[in-house]
């Protein structure tokens, strides 16, 4: 009998889609079927509002006016030195800290940063601590590095860090924390009296096991932060300290795949570290991010599509689905809302969802269960056309309940 030669577990990670993106290609068959207007898609984090005009502008610009040689020619392996010096001053002046170009390395986004950083750091059996609910693809991220991954839930139904739960969870075995704030999907922020605690916990048990445990912030959502809430600039807190991100979120260009890792310029022995970041990136094939969003970063540093869209998205579902009777988690940040079932399995109330064309997606893949993930970066009409389908979704359980 003929085998098939492969990998098993990259054969079964193909042959079955993320729940999220499972969900988006329903979507589009759905849309095909019955059409856009009747279906209410909130289930990927996909930008519905365009780039700012400063993204078009500067192709234009760079397209005419640079090099073709240059512009669409190999960079550096890990970018064009100027634009990650760009990236620094950027940094250092926003934030006041002080980053180097030579611990930055450009990536196709925030997944090829965050894959690097835990190929550098991890060796088999290492493990990275999460906080419950998170981003599925950090299972996967963290496997095929060799790792595994331990999951904390924060306290009661805030969702904010459990301090308790997190010192117990912490090991000689543990070489990374793995956090994303503004959180996908509950929107929450980690404030700045929790990463302090955080940090000082941390460098204790760093001086116990005497190696290094590194935190990692995930942060596509860095911009997208509403009610004037305070981010913290975490290698201003922490010194052994990795950020990964993404312009995909805030300049609303997720399919172009451009963003960075820092090695915070404090962290301990991080010249090493940073060559072993640049090992990972060799050995996994993630050098020479696309050259010309390379080039674009300079001129859109510190500029933003129009994110208050998102805030009038958050505003009218929240006040509308909290008015039905839903619980939600009130979201500060990124621009999704985590939305309590209205029964013990997510995956159940998700297909009933269905029926009034509402594509949830359910907590369960996120770590989490009796939830759903609603993605509202989508069209402001489109949430007010939603409106009346969340109330019989509502209704519908109410009779269930003899209500």
């Amino acid at each position: 009998r003929w085998v098939i030669s492969m990998n098993d577990r990259m054969y079964e990670l193909g042959n079955k889609a993320s729940v999220i993106r499972e969900l988006f290609e329903y979507g589009k068959k759905r849309k095909k079927e019955i059409g856009e207007d009747n279906v209410f898609d909130f289930s990927i984090g996909n930008p519905s509002n365009p780039c700012p005009n400063v993204v078009t502008s500067s192709l234009l610009e760079l397209i005419t006016t640079k090099n073709p040689i240059v512009l669409h020619g190999y960079t550096s392996s890990a970018g064009d030195y100027e634009v990650r010096k760009k990236i620094a001053e950027y940094l250092n002046n926003k934030y006041n800290c002080n980053e180097i170009a030579e611990k930055i390395y450009l990536t196709a986004g925030a997944a090829a940063a965050l894959t690097i950083s835990l190929n550098a750091i991890l060796n088999s059996g290492d493990e990275v601590i999460v906080f419950a609910p998170f981003f599925p693809e950090y299972a996967v991220f963290v496997e095929k590095a060799g790792g595994i991954l331990k999951a904390v839930n924060g306290l009661d139904e805030s969702f904010q860090i459990d301090f308790d739960r997190l010192e117990v969870a912490i090991t000689k075995k543990t070489k990374a924390i793995l956090i994303n704030f503004p959180n996908n999907p509950t929107g929450k922020i980690i404030t700045e009296d929790e990463l302090k605690k955080l940090s000082t916990i941390l460098s204790t048990k760093e001086k116990e096991y005497q190696h290094n445990i590194y935190l990692i912030s995930d942060e596509p959502y860095r911009e997208l932060v509403y009610d004037d809430i305070f981010i913290p600039f975490i290698t201003n807190y922490y010194e052994n300290s990795i950020i990964c991100y993404s312009f995909s979120k805030s300049l609303s260009l997720p399919g172009e795949r451009i963003g960075y890792l820092l090695v915070s310029n404090k962290a301990k022995h991080g010249e090493l570290l940073f060559k072993a970041i640049c090992g990972a990136g060799r050995a996994l094939g993630f050098v020479c991010a696309p050259s010309i969003f390379q080039y674009l970063i300079p001129f859109c540093l510190g500029q933003t599509s129009d994110l208050m869209i998102y805030k009038t998205n958050r505003d009218i579902l929240y006040k509308n689905l909290t008015e039905y009777g839903y619980e939600i988690v009130y979201p500060n940040g990124a621009f999704y809302l985590f939305m309590k079932a209205l029964e013990s399995s997510a995956v159940s109330f998700c297909e009933k969802a269905k029926k009034y064309e509402l594509l949830l997606v359910p907590s369960d893949s996120f770590g989490y269960d009796g939830y759903v993930r609603i993605s509202y970066c989508v069209e402001t009409e489109m949430i007010e056309r939603s409106l009346s389908a969340f109330k019989k979704l509502f209704d519908e359980y109410k009779l269930l309940r003899g209500e």
